[in-house]
C-alpha cells in the first residue's frame, strides 16, 4: 500500500524512469506496512462484531439476532466504499496516488479509534449503534479509496515481468492485519474473563490503531509518486497545453471506454470476497453461537489460516508471472467453490484441528485469487484512469459480495440451522468468478505505460495503440 522512501526530496523519480531494484524493495515493504494497518482497522471491526458488538450495542436482542444486527451496521461500511473508490480514484487519477493514501490511512484510523471510545446502548441508548454506524462509514468511504492507490503504487514502480510478484506483497496486507487484529482479541480474551471483555476489553485492540497508524503515516509521507504516472501526467499536460482540450473525468472515462473491464473486475472479486469473510468473520459466529466452541479455539484457528496466507500470497503472485493471472484465478474460485461443502463439514466436528485444516485450505484458495487480482487488476486500465478504474471495479462489487456475505450467511443459519444454503451460496459466488474469468483475456506482460481504454475482453494480452488521445495511458 504505502511506500518507504524511494528517492530523498532532491532525488525524485524521473518520469518514465523504471524504479531501482533496492527502491523497489523499500516500497514493497512500506506498502505492505500501510496495507496492513489500514486492514488491521477493518478487520477489527468484523471480528469484534462477530464476538462482541451484538451485546453491548444491542443487547436487547437475542444473541444470533443481535450479531446478525451487529453484520448490519458491518455491511453498512461497504455501501460506503464505491463512493470512496470514485472519490480517490477520481482525485487519485488526476494529482496522484501518494496524496490520497495519506488521506486514507488518517481517516481510517480515526473512526477505528473512535470506534473504541462509543459508549455502549446501555450507556446513550438507541445513539450507540447509530455513532458505530456513522464511524463505520468513514472506514468504508476510505478504504474504498485505500486499496486501489495502494495495489498501483506498487505496480507501476516495478515492470512487467516480475508484477505479479512485487503487486501481490500489499494484497499480503490483508491476512497480516487480520493476523494482528484477531491476534490482539485473542490475547485479550485469554487474560480477560467474557464479563470484562464484553465490559472494557474489547475496545482496547481499537484504541491502539493509534500506534500503527503513527507507523504508517511515518511511512507514507516518504513515498515517491510512481514514474509511471508522472510520464503520464507530464503527457497530459504537454498536450493539454498544445491542443487546448481537457481531458475527460476519470470516472467518466472509466465508465466509456473501460466498461468490459470494470464488469470483468467486478465478476472476478465476487468469489474471492464472499469466501474471504464467510471464512474469516462469519466462522467466528458460526462456531462460537451455532456450535458452542469457546471464542479462543475459533480465534486460535483464524490465527493459524491467516498466517499461513500471508506466506502463500506472494508464491501466488509468483506464480502467475509464470503461468499468467487467469489459470491460477481460476485454480482459487473452483477450488474455494467446490471446498465449501467440506469446510462446514470440518467445522462441525467441533475439533481444533479440523477447524484449523477448513479455514487454512480455503484461505489457500482464497490467495489463489488474491495474490494475482493485483495485477490483474492494474493491467485492465490505462494509467490516467487506473486509480478509478480498479478501485470502482473491486468497491462496486464488494457492495454485492463482501459487505452482504456475514449478513446472508447468518441469515440462512438462522433459517434453515445448518450450513448447506450457505455452501450454495459461496458455490454460485464461485461461478460468477470463473465465468468473469473466462471472458476476460490474460494481461500478464502487459506494459503499464502503453496500456489503452480498449478493453481487455477484445483486446490482446499486448497493449494496442490507441485510436482516440483521449483514452490512451497519458
Amino acid at each position: 500500500m504505502a511506500s518507504a522512501a524511494v528517492h530523498s526530496p532532491h532525488e525524485p523519480t524521473e518520469p518514465g524512469k523504471p524504479t531501482e531494484p533496492a527502491a523497489l524493495r523499500r516500497v514493497v515493504a512500506a506498502s505492505l506496512v500501510g496495507t496492513t494497518v489500514e486492514w488491521y482497522d477493518y478487520f477489527l471491526y468484523g471480528s469484534a462484531a462477530a464476538l462482541v458488538f451484538g451485546h453491548v450495542f444491542f443487547p436487547e436482542s437475542d444473541p444470533l439476532t443481535g450479531t446478525l444486527l451487529s453484520f448490519l451496521t458491518y455491511a453498512i461500511g461497504f455501501a460506503a466504499r464505491p463512493l470512496g473508490a470514485m472519490v480517490f480514484g477520481h482525485f487519485g487519477d488526476r494529482i496522484g496516488r501518494k496524496k490520497l493514501l495519506v488521506i486514507s490511512l488518517l481517516m481510517m484510523g480515526g473512526a477505528t479509534m473512535l470506534i473504541g471510545c462509543v459508549p455502549g446502548y446501555r450507556t446513550i441508548g438507541v445513539a450507540a449503534p447509530v455513532l458505530l454506524t456513522a464511524l463505520r462509514l468513514i472506514q468504508g468511504f476510505a478504504l474504498g479509496g485505500e486499496w486501489g492507490g495502494a495495489v498501483l503504487l506498487v505496480s507501476e514502480h516495478g515492470d512487467a515481468k516480475r508484477r505479479g510478484f512485487w503487486a501481490s506483497w500489499p494484497q499480503g496486507g490483508a491476512p497480516a492485519g487480520n493476523l494482528i487484529a484477531v491476534g490482539v482479541l485473542s490475547l485479550m480474551t485469554t487474560f480477560q474473563s467474557d464479563e470484562a471483555f464484553v465490559a472494557w476489553g474489547w475496545r482496547i485492540p481499537f484504541l491502539l490503531s493509534a500506534v500503527l497508524v503513527g507507523v504508517g503515516l511515518w511511512v507514507r509521507l516518504s513515498v515517491d509518486e510512481s514514474p509511471v504516472f508522472k510520464a503520464a501526467l507530464a503527457k497530459a499536460e504537454k498536450r493539454k497545453a498544445e491542443e487546448g482540450a481537457a481531458e475527460q473525468p476519470p470516472v467518466l472515462a472509466v465508465l466509456r471506454h473501460h466498461w468490459r473491464d470494470v464488469l470483468v473486475a467486478m465478476g472476478a472479486r465476487m468469489a474471492e470476497n464472499i469466501s474471504y469473510y464467510v471464512i474469516t468473520t462469519f466462522v467466528l459466529t458460526y462456531c462460537v453461537e451455532h456450535l458452542g466452541i469457546e471464542k479462543q479455539t475459533a480465534l486460535n484457528a483464524v490465527l493459524i489460516g491467516s498466517a499461513v496466507q500471508f506466506c502463500l500470497i506472494p508464491l501466488f503472485g509468483a506464480l502467475s508471472d509464470r503461468i499468467g493471472r487467469k489459470p491460477v484465478y481460476l485454480v482459487g474460485a473452483v477450488g474455494v467453490g467446490a471446498w465449501s461443502w467440506a469446510f462446514f463439514g470440518l467445522l462441525d466436528t467441533k475439533s481444533f484441528p479440523a477447524l484449523v485444516l477448513a479455514i487454512t485450505v480455503g484461505l489457500i484458495f482464497h490467495s489463489a485469487m488474491y495474490a494475482p487480482q493485483a495485477a490483474f487488476f492494474s493491467e485492465l486500465f490505462a494509467t490516467r484512469m487506473r486509480y478509478s478504474g480498479a478501485s470502482i471495479g473491486a468497491q462496486f462489487a464488494s457492495v454485492a459480495a463482501g459487505a452482504p456475505a456475514p449478513l446472508i450467511a447468518v441469515a440462512l443459519l438462522q433459517s434453515y440451522g445448518n450450513s448447506t444454503p450457505i455452501s450454495v451460496y459461496v458455490g454460485l459466488a464461485a461461478v460468477i468468478t470463473v465465468i468473469a474469468l473466462i471472458a476476460a483475456r490474460e494481461t500478464r506482460g502487459r506494459d503499464l505505460a502503453q496500456v489503452t481504454g480498449t478493453s481487455a475482453l477484445h483486446s490482446s494480452a499486448r497493449p494496442a495503440v490507441s485510436e482516440s488521445p483521449e483514452v490512451t495511458s497519458a
